[in-house]
C-alpha cells in the first residue's frame, strides 16, 4: 500500500495494524553516532499509551515497550536504517467480530473498502489511531536530532469540548492529565469529558505544538514551504481535520496592518506569521495548531448499511477513548519533529554544498 512514508533525508515508513502481532516504524537518514537508548523513545510511548489520560482513555492495556532491531551499536546510531518494534499485547478481535460486514460512520471502514476491496474490520487495521505508536516511535529519535543542535517540540491542549484555555503557562502541562497550560481550563475540560462520557457520546478538542530554537532559513518557497508540509503532516493524523499556522483563520477577519509582524532592530514584534514567511522559518518559535475530531467510536445508536447496502443500526461497544485528546499529544509533537528534523539535515546538506569565499 503506497503513502506509508514520510520524508525526504529522514524518512520513516510505519507498518503494522490495530490487532496485528506488532506496529513498528523504519527510519532511513538518522546522521551517525547520536546516543540512543530504549529510554529515549519509550517517554513519549508513555505519553500516548493507551490507559493514560484519565476519564478520556480507552482501556485497553498495551505496555508499548520499543524494541531497537537495527541501526544502533553500542548505544549510537551507525547512519543505517534504524528499525523499531513495539508489539500488540492486548489486542481483542473478537470484540470487533460483529463488524466484519456493517461499515461504521465516522470510520474508514467504507472508504478503505472502496479503494483496495478488502478490509481488516478488527481495529480499523491500518486505519487505526494504533498507527500513531510508529510515529510517536520515529518522532522521538527525531526529537534527538533536533535537540541535538538547540530545538524543542511542545504541544499542548487548548481546547476540549468547546471548553478553551486562556493561558499558555508550559510549566502547567506536566501538572493535568489533559497537558493543558491553564490549570482552570483543565478542570472544566476533565468534567465536560465526565459528562458525555456518562451520555454515551464523545469529544473533539483543539492541540497547539510550539517549537522553539527553530533556525531562520528551513523550508522552500515554493512547493516545499515549511508550512505546508507541517500542515500536510499534521493532516495525516487520523483525527486531525484542521490546521492553523500562527493566526491561523483569525487572519482572514484581520487588516494587513493587523497581521504584519513589524521587524524591529531586536527582531520580530509579534508572531502572527506563525514563525514562518514566504514558506521559510524566519527563527520566531512555530506555532502549530491541529483541530481533532471526536472519537467517531460511539455508544449511541446510529444509522448505517452492511456490504449489501442494507440500512442497519449500530452501536459501538468494546474499548474506545472519549477523546483523542490527550494521547493524541505526542503524536501532534511527532509529526512537527519528523517535519523539522528533515528540513535541518536538508538545510545542512544545502549549506555543506555552498561555495567558500
Amino acid at each position: 500500500m503506497a503513502g506509508n512514508s514520510f520524508g525526504t533525508l529522514f524518512k520513516v515508513t510505519t507498518w503494522g495494524e490495530s490487532h496485528g502481532p506488532a506496529v513498528g516504524v523504519v527510519i532511513d537518514g538518522c546522521p551517525p553516532g547520536m546516543e540512543l537508548s530504549g529510554a529515549d523513545i519509550q517517554a513519549d510511548l508513555d505519553r500516548r499509551r493507551p490507559g493514560t489520560g484519565g476519564p478520556a482513555a480507552s482501556p485497553r492495556k498495551e505496555p508499548d515497550r520499543v524494541e531497537i532491531l537495527s541501526g544502533t551499536f553500542e548505544g549510537r546510531t551507525t547512519g543505517t536504517p534504524i528499525s523499531l518494534v513495539v508489539w500488540n499485547r492486548d489486542a481483542h478481535s473478537k470484540s470487533y467480530e460483529h463488524l466484519r460486514d456493517i461499515f461504521r460512520p465516522g470510520h474508514g471502514d467504507i472508504t478503505y473498502l472502496k479503494k483496495y476491496g478488502i478490509r481488516d474490520h478488527r481495529g480499523g487495521g491500518r486505519a487505526s489511531a494504533r498507527e500513531t505508536v510508529a510515529r510517536v516511535a520515529s518522532g522521538a529519535v527525531a526529537g534527538k536530532v533536533l535537540a541535538g543542535r538547540g530545538i524543542t517540540v511542545t504541544a499542548y491542549t487548548i481546547a476540549v469540548g468547546g471548553i478553551e484555555a486562556a493561558g499558555r503557562d508550559l510549566d502547567e502541562i506536566g501538572n493535568n492529565r489533559l497537558f493543558c497550560p491553564d490549570s482552570e481550563a483543565a478542570a472544566l475540560m476533565a468534567a465536560r469529558i465526565e459528562a458525555v462520557k456518562k451520555a454515551g457520546d464523545t469529544l473533539g478538542g483543539v492541540v497547539e505544538v510550539c517549537a522553539a530554537g527553530v533556525p531562520a532559513g528551513l523550508g522552500e518557497p515554493v512547493f516545499a514551504k515549511l508550512d505546508g508540509e507541517l500542515a500536510r503532516a499534521m493532516m495525516s493524523i487520523g483525527a486531525v481535520k484542521g490546521v492553523e499556522i500562527g493566526s491561523g483563520f483569525a487572519a482572514a477577519a484581520m487588516t494587513g496592518s493587523e497581521n504584519n509582524d513589524p521587524i524591529t532592530p531586536d527582531g520580530f514584534a509579534s508572531n502572527n506569521s506563525g514563525g514562518i514567511l514566504a514558506g521559510v522559518s524566519n527563527g520566531q518559535e512555530i506555532i502549530v495548531r491541529a483541530a481533532v475530531k471526536p472519537i467517531p467510536s460511539i455508544a449511541r445508536e446510529q444509522d448505517t448499511v452492511d456490504l449489501d447496502g442494507k440500512p442497519r443500526k449500530i452501536k459501538i461497544g468494546g474499548r474506545h477513548d472519549i477523546s483523542a485528546i490527550p494521547r493524541i499529544i505526542p503524536v501532534c509533537e511527532a509529526m512537527v519533529a519528523l517535519v523539522l528534523a528533515d528540513f535541518l539535515l536538508l538545510q545542512e546538506s544545502v549549506a555543506a554544498m555552498a561555495p567558500r569565499p
